[in-house]
């Protein structure tokens, strides 16, 4: 049985300006930006990933949702306690200048961790939590 990852999530408060933050500054590539029904389907993804997809959504996507859940939902996501994404990169130290130049929120500087990985850290536009990681030479 083979079993692949297809799609994750991020929730964003603002598609255009998720779009500008993960396209222009990341250098994803929009997939699709299709309007369903009051709602907007947005994937975006790496060149070198054509099967996987990030898909940008409002914090409770949920039609069914209530009006308090959609609340709580927007609250979680301004605070920055909504999971984010770990891209892996082959510079740690060239994203990290690429983003924070861009203005990115920078949450860590790059440093060497202990398991294995150089990482940096930042918060996309609606404050999910972004992390960078280049493996260390053994």
């Amino acid at each position: 049985m083979d079993i692949r990852l297809s799609q994750c999530f991020i929730a964003v408060d603002d598609h255009d300006r998720a779009i500008a933050f993960y396209r222009d500054v990341l250098g994803l590539e929009v997939r699709d930006d299709v309007g369903f029904e009051g709602m907007r389907w947005v994937t975006v993804g790496a060149p070198s990933q054509p099967d996987v997809n990030i898909v940008l959504e409002p914090p409770l996507a949920d039609p069914n949702a209530s009006p308090a859940d959609r609340q709580a939902m927007a609250e979680l996501m301004a605070k920055g306690l909504l999971r984010g994404v770990i891209f892996t990169t082959d510079d740690c130290d060239a994203t990290f200048e690429r983003v924070s130049a861009a203005g990115g929120d920078v949450l860590q500087e790059p440093m060497d961790q202990p398991y294995g990985v150089r990482d940096c850290a930042f918060r996309d536009p609606s404050g999910n939590l972004l992390r960078f990681t280049q493996p260390l030479a053994k």
